[in-house]
């Protein structure tokens, strides 16, 4: 059985790197998440229904704290699996904010499950949703013996933006891989002023993957991976390493290329509540 799982997974992992491999490989846009490994849904649709019970995740992200209008990311995510095991359901709610610049976004996920084996499960997922964006330029402080610059005199216009995405997750009780896209169209944001316009929702790729070795009755092993990809931006990929401690701790680090490194932990009080916490390090020039 471990055999055709493995098989599985090496056939899963080449498939998919031939997909990646037409593309161009640059960085990340959308917010990030160092605890990604215990909720995918965020960015991908066909996570919802793998917990194979209801339930809620809230995250809040302060990113380069200390610095003014720092980066923060606040989420709500809901799942729930139907009276079929098959289909699941989902939503979220994310708030991110950079400096004055405001993005509420409400997605509706939904998947499907295929069994492949006994063990190993395919689940095909569509995401749909919209962003609602802000940006009020005129309370920027521009310098006060300049002249004032047209372009921040008001808000940009569009803040409605529909759209939609989906995702596959392959698992079984050893392993995952996740490749999705979450946010198909590329919308841009302009301002009153004609010749101003930021693009401000682009199509990213994610891959991610992980395994969990068992190294004793208390102890089990899990590492994990991602990359993010967008056309014209660096591309940037997360590794982490966890260990689960009698089925009660999980504590590991990550490491986030070109950005930074850092510490995870997560308390498991029963099967219906969990609290987790993580804290990165920069190794930017924003570390000094």
């Amino acid at each position: 059985m471990l055999f055709r799982s493995m098989k599985i997974l090496r056939r899963a992992i080449f498939v998919t790197l031939m997909i990646m491999g037409a593309l161009l490989s640059k960085g990340q846009q959308e917010p990030m998440y160092t605890q990604y490994i215990f909720n995918l849904q965020t960015i991908n649709p066909a996570y919802v229904g793998y917990w194979q019970t209801m339930g809620i995740t809230l995250l809040s992200r302060n990113q380069w704290v200390g610095l003014s209008g720092h980066p923060t990311t606040n989420t709500f995510s809901f799942q729930t699996p139907l009276r079929s095991e098959n289909v699941g359901l989902g939503m979220n709610i994310v708030l991110d904010k950079v400096g004055l610049e405001k993005r509420l976004s409400v997605s509706f996920d939904y998947s499907y499950m295929v069994l492949l084996s006994d063990v190993t499960f395919l689940r095909f997922g569509v995401k749909g949703g919209f962003t609602n964006y802000s940006h009020n330029l005129t309370e920027y402080s521009q310098y006060p013996d300049g002249q004032p610059d047209a372009l921040f005199q008001s808000e940009i216009d569009n803040k409605f933006m529909p759209n939609f995405g989906f995702g596959l997750f392959l698992s079984s009780e050893k392993y995952y891989l996740s490749l999705s896209l979450p946010k198909i169209l590329e919308n841009t944001y302009q301002s009153n002023v004609s010749n101003y316009s930021t693009k401000s929702e682009v199509r990213q790729l994610y891959f991610a993957g992980g395994m969990v070795f068992t190294l004793s009755d208390k102890v089990k092993f899990k590492p994990t991976f991602m990359t993010k990809t967008v056309v014209g931006t660096p591309f940037q990929w997360d590794l982490s390493a966890n260990f689960l401690l009698a089925d009660k701790f999980w504590i590991g680090g990550m490491y986030r290329s070109g950005d930074s490194f850092g510490g995870i932990a997560q308390w498991i009080v029963n099967q219906n509540l969990r609290f987790g916490y993580a804290y990165d390090f920069t190794t930017t020039d924003l570390r000094s």
